[in-house]
């Protein structure tokens, strides 16, 4: 269990908050530099340099979001130029992907964090430039939204794997669909049918708060409090769930911990979405109230669970159910360690977890539950604070990667296993550089007193 016994600010952390800026930068410059971008998009380093992986084109848009992050960070006006001159020539296939289910991570990441930055003042104003971006984000939502099954429950974005298959990360894909329906965006079917967009995020939510996420109760009477499986499956024929499955877990019935995180951060950043929406416009859909309490319960169980079955560090094993686990004895009492010889860390999901909990946090807080509220905002401070020190933060000047000891698939054995080791470590990944930037840029704008940074910044 993460230990919450230090009571922690974000002010506590401006000195590592510093230094981390100072090495992002350095690993911007070196991925822009060394890395040949004819082999596809970056996913992962392989001792210390970074390389593709073909399954999806999903991390593109985290390499150039990182840039823009930086910029909002540290006022870099190169690397801002830089990344909008990426973007524009580099992120348009992505807007019109219709195989993936990703486009909350690729395009709200760069097209939707520079139009944020000019709503907020940080860049300069230009009407055509912010068509652009309005443009691409609208039609980024109407392309997620396509990937439509529906259930005798309501529906879901189905993932790459086929219409059978719901996956947890698309929690943050769910931005995407918002996003394009705040900017106004009709999106027509056959026959001219107007699709609602803002129905099919909520409806997304619905069913990953349902299916993927456990509770211990009814159905799922047998499990425990905040689980969750990577791949809900259904029947496509009569829209019935079938069973929980993984696949990049150890089994639909242990935990992925990123999967865990996905959900932690997407459940949290909607609610703060929500609390923002007109209520006469929810009221189709069951109202803000029914929505609110749907969404605060997956968000509250998922980070239960994430702290409850996280060492004291912060700092999770890839799978909570991983096989060798119990050969590292009582390993919830003590750091996580990602140099072990049975089961690796995902310090990934730890940088996508934190932004979950530091959300929840704050809301809570805001809507008076200040015990609970304090307790995510320890919790997420905690983690952070074991991130932003070695081992996990990535100094060493020749390695591409910020932040250490990410796991992208260990099922398929994809990650880089160092000789005499009989597990992966030491290596990055482009989503984990992207989210411990995103959450330290989260914590230093609440330093500098800034506007509260969140995707929909972009669009109110």
């Amino acid at each position: 269990m993460i230990s919450l016994d230090e009571k922690r600010t974000p002010k506590d952390l401006s000195g590592k908050l510093k230094r981390f800026w100072e090495l992002s930068e350095q690993k911007i410059n070196l991925i822009d530099s060394k890395y040949d971008e004819s082999k596809g998009s970056p996913v992962f380093t392989v001792a210390g340099e970074y390389t593709t992986r073909g399954w999806t084109e999903w991390t593109q848009g985290f390499q150039y979001g990182s840039a823009i992050l930086q910029y909002d960070a540290t006022g870099d006006q190169q690397i801002l130029e830089r990344a909008k001159r990426q973007t524009l020539t580099k992120m348009a296939p992505h807007v019109s992907h219709i195989g993936v289910h990703d486009h909350g991570f690729n395009n709200v990441s760069t097209y939707g964090n520079l139009l944020r930055l000019m709503r907020e003042g940080k860049m300069p104003f230009n009407e055509w430039e912010k068509n652009f971006y309005e443009l691409a984000l609208k039609i980024s939502g109407a392309v997620q939204a396509s990937r439509w099954t529906s259930i005798k429950t309501g529906g879901f974005i189905h993932s790459f794997n086929g219409a059978h298959s719901l996956f947890v990360d698309t929690i943050r894909s769910c931005r995407a669909l918002t996003v394009s329906h705040e900017l106004g965006h009709v999106f027509q079917g056959e026959g001219d049918v107007k699709i609602s967009m803002l129905e099919r995020a909520l409806l997304h939510i619905q069913a990953t708060a349902q299916y993927s996420v456990f509770y211990g109760e009814g159905r799922d009477s047998y499990d425990i409090w905040g689980r969750t499986a990577h791949e809900s499956v259904f029947n496509v024929k009569d829209g019935n769930f079938r069973c929980p499955n993984s696949q990049q877990g150890y089994t639909g019935f242990t935990t992925w911990t990123r999967g865990l995180a996905w959900a932690m951060c997407g459940f949290a950043e909607q609610l703060e979405w929500l609390d923002t929406a007109d209520e006469v416009t929810l009221t189709p859909f069951g109202g803000k109230a029914a929505l609110e309490k749907m969404m605060l319960k997956a968000a509250q169980a998922t980070c239960d669970f994430y702290i409850e079955h996280t060492p004291v560090d912060g700092v999770p094993y890839w799978d909570t159910g991983a096989p060798n686990l119990y050969k590292l004895g009582d390993y919830l009492a003590k750091p996580a360690d990602p140099f072990n010889d049975f089961e690796p860390v995902d310090s990934s999901a730890a940088a996508i977890g934190a932004q979950g909990l530091l959300r929840l946090g704050k809301y809570l807080t805001e809507k008076g539950n200040t015990a609970a509220g304090e307790k995510y905002t320890q919790a997420g401070l905690a983690v952070v604070n074991t991130l932003l020190d070695e081992p996990y933060l990535s100094t060493a000047e020749n390695h591409q990667g910020l932040l250490l000891h990410t796991i992208y698939h260990q099922p398929n054995g994809w990650d880089y296993v160092p000789q005499g080791s009989k597990i992966a470590y030491g290596e990055s990944c482009m989503w984990g550089d992207y989210h411990i930037r995103e959450v330290c840029l989260y914590l230093q704008r609440m330093i500098n007193n800034e506007s509260y940074y969140t995707f929909f910044n972009c669009v109110k």
